[in-house]
């Protein structure tokens, strides 16, 4: 049954009953399974319904909805208990589904997505639209910087793994993403030398007139991708582009180098501005904002899965000459592996492997303290503020073990003990006098890294972060 179905996927408790039986002959009955049937069709786009109640989706599936349920009231049920039954478990399904329709569209992250798209919105509007209308060409480094802090704001949205809001999450993402591209590119040609002066060859002059209305594309595009645009679409601008590269092919250039790297450059540009035209029905492909069903996820997880088998190990080891293994060499292998992830520009599967890379440094670095300390000798000239530093190393590799061990959250009574343990360290560091002695300077200033370091690990382990 499809709100069975619906309900349990998004963690809601099933409201209806079971389903008349499809064999009985009474109009009434026939008619609530009639009805049935529809709310299966409409229940599956309200499962994927991600936007917001001002959309026109919204009000037709709750136009729908509301029919069915009107539908459902008017099933004469002539007293007879079964038909009562059997109306009033229609109507729950029915209601149901209008439950979860408003709570798609009125859940806080996507009502938090939806804000941040706004901000994104005036800021493409005030930094590139805007001046790009008054003649101004020059884009700073200061809209690029504030693009990149929403994209990642946008990737800090919890979704809880409900599907729409997923959804809405990746839509939000891709369009941004594609306009930060857009405009990055567009700073690069800023550094670029000025179009060929129209004595340099008899094409100059028509690759320049390409060049104006590419740039002209360029804003249309921005305000496209962004929703700021009122009469344009996709398939429009993306005809008007493949027409520029039909003039650019046609064009004679032979025997003229620098024209021809220049038509080279425009036509390199069109392309890139087609790529991103391709975003009308970005959302209808789950593999793409479901991440769970990303290939480079799960390549991403696999080497998470590994990760934590080869800490397992380790962590039950007493000290590095107990290792019967070398994990080291094959955790250097698994950085490799994370390297060559494709992320495809996608700010979420760059998180995840940039979290991933830093287990896997985490698990290194708690093994290259471990030999450094087991192979320490120290001496009797050895100065005491060196001596001092590494009784706290030693004291820190316990407490790294602890964190890395660590499966809470940040209520959790045990990661209040470790942050605390942790500071200890570092006022315990912060204590120690070097005397000028520049070798416990060093040390010193190493091991406050150290202790850091495993503070923002054990920071990221609790942050419930998702992609």
């Amino acid at each position: 049954m499809a709100v069975r179905w619906l309900c349990s996927l998004f963690g809601k408790p099933f409201d209806g009953g079971k389903r008349m039986d499809p064999g009985s002959q009474h109009p009434s009955l026939a008619r609530l399974q009639e009805v049935q049937r529809e709310c299966q069709a409409l229940g599956q786009q309200v499962g994927s319904f991600s936007g917001l109640q001002s959309d026109r989706e919204y009000r037709r599936l709750e136009r729908e909805l509301t029919r069915q349920l009107l539908e459902v009231d008017a099933v004469e049920t002539e007293c007879r208990p079964e038909l009562q039954q059997a109306r009033k478990r229609a109507a729950q399904e029915v209601e149901a589904l209008l439950r979860l329709l408003e709570e798609n569209a009125t859940h806080p992250s996507r009502l938090a997505i939806e804000e941040l798209s706004g901000e994104a919105q005036r800021l493409v509007e005030e930094g590139v639209l805007a001046p790009q209308r008054a003649g101004a060409v020059e884009i700073g480094d200061e809209l690029v910087d504030a693009l990149q802090e929403l994209v990642l704001r946008l990737t800090q949205v919890k979704t809880g793994g409900r599907v729409p809001l997923r959804k809405a999450r990746y839509r939000a993402l891709t369009r941004l993403c594609a306009v930060q591209d857009v405009v990055e590119g567009r700073t690069q040609q800023q550094a670029l030398p000025l179009p060929l002066s129209d004595d340099t060859h008899a094409a100059v002059q028509h690759i320049n007139g390409v060049m104006v209305r590419v740039s002209q594309a360029r804003g249309e595009l921005i305000a496209l991708l962004m929703g700021l645009s009122d009469g344009d679409s996709c398939a429009h601008l993306s005809r008007v582009l493949t027409e520029q590269l039909v003039e650019l092919d046609a064009l004679d250039v032979s025997g003229n180098a620098a024209v021809r790297n220049y038509r080279k450059q425009v036509v390199e540009e069109i392309h890139g501005l087609l790529k991103h035209l391709d975003l009308e029905g970005e959302g209808d492909d789950t593999r793409r904002y479901d991440l769970a069903q990303n290939d480079s996820i799960r390549q991403i997880e696999g080497v998470r899965r590994r990760v934590s088998q080869l800490l397992w190990e380790v962590l039950q080891q007493s000290g590095a000459c107990d290792l019967g293994f070398t994990p080291k060499t094959e955790l250097q292998g698994l950085l490799t592996q994370l390297d060559e992830v494709s992320t495809a520009r996608n700010p979420c599967i760059r998180e995840a492997r940039r979290r991933a890379v830093l287990e896997v440094q985490a698990v290194i670095t708690h093994l290259d303290l471990r030999e450094a300390l087991r192979r320490r000798q120290p001496c009797a000239e050895e100065h005491p503020s060196h001596r001092a530093v590494w009784q706290v190393l030693a004291s820190l590799l316990e407490l790294q073990a602890q964190v890395l061990g660590f499966d809470g959250k940040r209520a959790d009574k045990n990661y209040m003990i470790l942050e605390e343990l942790l500071t200890k360290q570092l006022l315990a560091l912060d204590a120690v006098d070097p005397q000028g002695d520049e070798m416990s300077k060093v040390a010193r200033k190493q091991a406050v890294k150290f202790a850091q370091n495993i503070l923002s690990y054990l920071d990221m382990k609790t942050d419930e972060w998702e992609y």
